[in-house]
């Protein structure tokens, strides 16, 4: 097993979330009524990612007892790796005006690069990030070489 199809992001409100990813620039693909589709998929490049109501996401985890639902740090982080800092500062900018919360303002990172942090609608962390050295395959995915 040496890839992920999709990531589902459960959401308290999925016409909010829609509207919020669609703001910011994804394409996607709704299953059923748009005033209340039951999941919505992204056609992103590289690893797709879904929106699926939260309380049906943790019963299809498991239905007789499904994970507790907490608030706080979930311990994941989603990246967008831009291509250069006005990328990020821009795709930053673009996450605010669409209803994102600024955790971390774009600044030069530990690792030498620059980045920031967001929170979506439904508190998923995004971390957009741009490091010099950085390649790209056909598929804009991130070429990550052995060292």
């Amino acid at each position: 097993m040496n890839r992920v199809n999709i990531i589902t992001l459960g959401t308290k409100n999925i016409v909010e979330s829609h509207e919020f990813f669609k703001k910011i620039g994804f394409d996607t693909s709704v299953r059923g009524p748009e005033e209340s589709p039951f999941i919505i998929f992204f056609r992103n490049e590289g690893s797709r990612i879904a929106l699926y109501p939260l309380d049906e996401l943790a019963e299809d985890v498991n239905k007789d007892n499904p994970p507790e639902i907490k608030g706080g740090f979930p311990g994941i982080t989603l990246a967008y790796n831009a291509k250069s800092i006005d990328e990020v500062d821009n795709m930053m900018k673009l996450a605010e005006s669409a209803g994102a919360t600024i955790v971390k303002q774009p600044t030069k990172t530990d690792w030498g690069g620059y980045g920031g942090y967001f929170t979506d609608l439904d508190g998923y962390y995004w971390e957009v990030a741009y490091g010099e050295d950085w390649e790209f395959d056909e598929s804009n995915m991130l070429v990550i070489e052995d060292m």
